[in-house]
């Protein structure tokens, strides 16, 4: 078994961020499609409790049916549903859909805002989801946390909450802020790619090193 430290040092996070730098590179990509903000804003509340893959091949109609966002907020709800259902939890992203897309247009002139706290007070977005348009969007400095974030993370004993809020302030203050972005995209690759939830590629993960999960003996 790993005998590496769980101990949180500014030398074995480095460490961390530099190989996943020089594994999955420091190109920021998003593995949702869109073309517009409010797009990404409604791709990421459907992929709540589904896969980016399914998300893009809905949305791919998804986005002709509606071209602009006043298509989206006059849709009639059971329509939009059967549009979506695929996705899961159909009915209450249609509801959340609709509303956000009413609200952005009577409340920012039809633009997505920018402050976290202006984005979470839209219908069905979060912290998380309200991290990816700031990210993405606005290139503004954030922290998504996401299932392989979490499991990740703790993994990698950087946080020991649960709570995706705590894990987010953990990993704030530990990661240097210009890693933040790239640490979602690269440990969502990670976690696809190697560390994947039932079956963890130890042998093959570049971070054995500074992993005190790693199932490799050290």
């Amino acid at each position: 078994m790993s005998k590496v430290s769980k101990r949180i040092t500014k030398e074995r996070v480095q460490k961390i961020c530099d190989i996943l730098n020089e594994t999955y590179s420091t190109e920021y990509k998003c593995y949702l499609n869109y073309e517009t903000p409010w797009q990404l804003l409604f791709a990421t509340m459907l992929s709540a409790q589904c896969t980016d893959e399914r998300v893009n091949k809905v949305t791919a109609n998804l986005f002709v049916k509606y071209p602009t966002l006043e298509a989206f907020a006059n849709a009639d709800r059971k329509e939009m549903e059967q549009d979506i259902y695929s996705t899961g939890f159909y009915k209450n992203k249609a509801k959340n859909i609709i509303l956000c897309a009413n609200q952005l247009l009577e409340r920012h002139q039809g633009i997505v805002p920018e402050k976290i706290e202006d984005l979470v007070a839209l219908a069905g977005v979060g912290r998380k989801t309200a991290n990816v348009i700031r990210g993405n969007i606005y290139h503004e400095p954030s922290i998504v946390v996401d299932t392989h974030v979490k499991r990740i993370s703790k993994l990698l004993y950087l946080t020991k909450n649960d709570d995706p809020v705590k894990i987010e302030q953990d990993l704030m203050k530990i990661l240097p802020k210009e890693q933040w972005i790239l640490y979602n995209i690269q440990i969502i690759t990670h976690g696809r790619k190697i560390c994947i939830a039932r079956r963890p590629k130890c042998l093959e993960c570049t971070l054995q090193s500074v992993c005190p999960s790693c199932e490799v003996d050290q």
